[in-house]
C-alpha cells in the first residue's frame, strides 16, 4: 500500500513489521483515524505467520508523534460519555497485551499521546535530536491515559515534574532515565534499529511469547505470588518444542530452528 493513501502504513519486511504514522506535515498528530489504524495494524501483525517483531515509527524526521490533533474540526477529545472506554485508552490496553515485541523507533518530537505510543512498546531506539514531553497541562489538559503506561518507566518524582511544569526533555536526559534503550544520531537510527532487531528475531517467539505474558501478570503480584507463578511457567515452557529445540541445538552445538510451537 502507498503511505501517502493512509494515515498509518502497515508494511511487513520480511519477519517485520512496520506501523508507520503518515501524518508529516501535522508532525503525525493522533486523530480517530490514526488511533484505529494502528490498531488495526497491530491485529494484522499478530494474524501474520511468522512476524517476530513490529516497529512503530512516524513519517518524515520532524516527529514520532506530537500527540493529539487539536485543530478545532479534530474532535479528538469529543467522547462518547455513555461509553466507559475510550479507543486511544483501548489501543494502549491492546499494545501492553501484545505478545509480540513491539520497538518504537522515535524519529522526532514525541509529545503528550504520542508519550503514550513510545510507552506502550517493549523497547525504544530514539534519535538525538528527539524532544520528549507531557505539555497538556499548557492547553489545560492532564496526561491522564499516557500516565498509566508511562508512570512506573521513569523515577516518579522525574514523571510529575513531567506532568507539572508540561516542559520538553532532550534524548540523552530520556535515556538517563530509561524512557528510552538507545539514542544515537539521526543518520544512524534505521542502522541501530535493525541492530536491535537481529538481536530480537534469531530468538524464540515461543519463549518470549509466554515470557511476555508472564512478565505482565507477575506485575502486581507480591514476591511470594510471583515466585510461585513462575517456577510453575518455568515448567511448562520446557514443554513447549521450542524448548526442546534450542536445548537441542545448544547440546549440538548449532543454531536452533524456532517453531513458535
Amino acid at each position: 500500500m502507498n503511505p501517502s493513501d493512509q494515515c498509518v502504513a502497515f508494511e511487513l519486511r520480511n519477519d517485520v513489521c512496520w506501523i508507520t504514522i503518515n501524518r508529516p506535515e501535522l508532525r503525525n498528530a493522533i486523530n480517530e483515524s490514526v488511533i484505529s489504524g494502528i490498531s488495526s495494524a497491530l491485529t494484522a501483525a499478530k494474524d501474520a505467520p511468522g512476524v517476530r517483531a513490529v516497529v512503530l515509527t512516524g513519517a518524515g524526521d520532524r516527529a514520532f508523534c506530537a500527540g493529539a490533533d487539536l485543530r478545532p474540526n479534530s474532535n479528538i477529545f469529543d467522547f462518547d460519555f455513555s461509553e466507559p472506554r475510550t479507543d486511544y485508552a483501548d489501543l494502549l490496553r491492546q499494545a501492553v497485551g501484545f505478545d509480540i515485541p513491539l520497538i518504537a523507533r522515535v524519529n522526532g518530537a514525541c509529545m503528550a499521546g504520542g508519550m503514550g505510543l513510545l510507552s506502550m512498546c517493549d523497547l525504544a531506539v530514539a534519535s538525538a535530536n528527539a524532544q520528549f514531553g507531557l505539555p497538556e497541562v499548557k492547553v489545560g489538559m492532564f496526561p491522564m491515559q499516557v500516565a498509566s503506561v508511562m508512570q512506573h518507566l521513569i523515577p516518579h518524582r522525574k514523571f510529575a515534574e513531567m506532568c507539572i511544569t508540561g516542559e520538553a526533555i532532550t534524548a540523552q536526559e530520556a535515556l538517563d532515565f530509561g524512557l528510552v534503550n538507545y539514542v544515537v544520531e539521526p543518520a544512524a537510527l534505521d542502522e541501530k534499529v535493525e541492530w536491535l532487531l537481529a538481536r530480537i528475531t534469531d530468538k524464540s517467539p515461543t519463549a518470549i511469547r509466554r515470557g511476555k505474558n508472564a512478565l505482565r501478570a507477575i506485575a502486581d503480584m507480591t514476591f511470594a505470588q510471583s515466585i510461585a507463578f513462575m517456577e510453575a511457567q518455568l515448567g511448562s515452557l520446557r514443554m513447549t518444542k521450542d524448548a526442546a529445540e534450542g536445548l537441542a541445538a545448544f547440546a549440538e552445538k548449532r543454531k536452533p530452528v524456532w517453531t513458535g510451537k
